[in-house]
């Protein structure tokens, strides 16, 4: 039997096909086409599935012609926050409005009004009501299309929408919503008062079930067994992207901290209880009965590297930049504060904005890179002694993601947090993990433990190495930001 598994990525749609061992058999991979102005980010929703669609039947394919095998579950992961309209027919009626959508600046300042942080985070998990958050573009259709507002039947996040169009049925999993602001992780039903606030209710919103459950099986007309896709292909509802990742790289235990090193910076650990503290860790619901993640995400995070780079490196590889950078290492390049869009944990100041300082005359284009590689180590320390003072236990990082391929910036991350990093063999984490979920659903391991220990190895190791100018960079790192917050606000009032 195969399995394959759909990665919804924000970037890139990646959807892959393992035999029952967990051999990956082929991967396909297309990327999302956005239609931006301003601050709007959407997409069209049946051209996106059409593509989802010809990547399942054409891994489906391949996996038949590898070992004659059916397909026996299709494992969904993904993106959270993308939010999909359905009219009465369950039609889309609106472009996706993608997560990456700042539109409803002025709906969450609303709601930030309304609601008072403490309770919002002692309810939702998330420290702060953001533009990100679904619940913030709900109330930005009601107050800008009514129409459309009008004529909505159900409100699907991306993954549901996949999961309704392979098996007919509207569901959801704890872990996606956790990041939809209108869902109590705790009690793992909807929160009823802000929903009514918005005007949205609940028989409007999917049927919410434990992540990694059993959605039902494949529609009618996706069957054609000469491809092995039959009746008997069940669709299962997987887990948020970040959580399949951990699960891929082997991080399903307390004290292993997983980063995503991609164009979202994102650092995760599990825990067994909900984590509710001062220092407000986003803390979500886990992909396994009883437990929650604490997942700090910076936007900014791969981001800032992939910008500059497309500004100014353009015709230079990341290869390229990589081995100039190593060439240099005993350079002190600026300080760069990497606040480039959205907010960032441990602050969440959504007024922050980018910063080089310390410039000279002497500082080129590959300095200006390494500066940037440096402050998103900077960054990624920060959030890590939030969680450590918080209690939180750190035995290692795993790391995933394209900044993990750079070996010069994974070591300075090593060496500015003090932490051995690992890197997993395999690299697309998420797919993986999804497969090991499918896996594990249908007794080919036992439990996740056996199918890890099967099957996880671990690629390269970085160890730190204690380095003074790096504890010197990171204490004016921390000094720059917080001499700058008055600075950001009044920046925030001329914008």
């Amino acid at each position: 039997m195969n399995i394959i598994a759909i990665d919804l990525g924000t970037t890139n749609i990646k959807v892959s096909v393992y035999d029952k061992s967990l051999t990956l058999l082929n991967t396909l991979s297309e990327t999302v086409n956005y239609n931006r102005n301003g601050e709007l980010v959407e997409f069209d929703v049946e051209p996106y599935f059409i593509c989802i669609k010809e990547m399942i039947n054409k891994t489906a394919e391949i996996g038949k012609r590898v070992n004659n095998e059916n397909i026996i579950q299709i494992v969904l992961t993904g993106q959270a926050e993308t939010l999909i309209l359905l009219d009465k027919n369950k039609t889309p009626i609106h472009p996706a409005i993608s997560w990456l959508d700042m539109r409803s600046r002025k709906e969450c300042d609303e709601l930030s009004s309304a609601y008072d942080s403490k309770l919002c985070y002692h309810i939702t998990g998330q420290p702060k009501l953001i533009p990100t958050w679904p619940i913030t573009k709900m109330l930005w259709i009601n107050r800008n299309k009514p129409d459309i507002f009008n004529q909505t039947a159900y409100y699907l996040l991306l993954k549901d929408y996949i999961i309704y169009r392979l098996c007919g049925r509207i569901v959801g999993d704890y872990s996606i919503y956790s990041f939809s602001h209108y869902f109590n992780i705790t009690e793992k039903c909807y929160w009823h008062d802000i929903l009514n606030y918005c005007g949205v209710k609940i028989e409007q919103l999917p049927e919410v079930l434990p992540p990694c459950s059993i959605a039902g099986n494949l529609l009618s007309n996706w069957i054609n067994p000469d491809i092995g896709l039959t009746h008997h292909t069940k669709i299962n509802i997987g887990t948020l992207d970040h959580f399949a990742g951990m699960i891929g790289t082997g991080n399903i235990k307390e004290g292993v901290i997983s980063e995503s090193a991609g164009t979202v910076l994102s650092i995760a650990t599990l825990v067994n209880t909900p984590f509710f503290n001062d220092a407000r860790i986003p803390v979500n619901c886990g992909p396994f009965p009883g437990t929650y993640v604490l997942l700090p995400v910076c936007e900014s995070g791969g981001f800032s590297l992939e910008w500059y780079k497309n500004q100014f490196l353009d015709d230079i590889s990341f290869t390229d930049i990589n081995e100039m950078i190593i060439q240099r290492q005993d350079c002190i390049p600026p300080v760069f504060l990497p606040y480039l869009i959205g907010v960032n944990a441990p602050d969440f100041n959504e007024n922050a904005s980018g910063v080089f300082f310390g410039i000279n005359a002497s500082h080129d284009k590959y300095d200006f890179a390494l500066a940037i590689m440096q402050g998103v180590a900077c960054l990624l320390k920060k959030n890590l002694d939030y969680m450590r003072d918080s209690g939180v236990k750190i035995n290692k990082i795993i790391s995933v993601g394209g900044g993990a391929k750079s070996s010069i910036w994974t070591q300075l991350k090593s060496d500015f947090t003090n932490q051995i990093i690992e890197i997993p063999e395999y690299e697309e984490a998420s797919c993986y993990g999804a497969a090991i979920i499918g896996a594990v659903s249908e007794s080919f391991f036992p439990t996740f433990k056996d199918a890890i220990d099967n099957c996880v190895t671990i690629a390269k190791k970085y160890n730190p190495v204690e380095c003074m100018e790096y504890s010197k960079t990171y204490d004016v790192f921390t000094a720059l930001y917080h001499s700058l917050e008055n600075v950001y606000h009044l920046n925030a009032n001329r914008l």
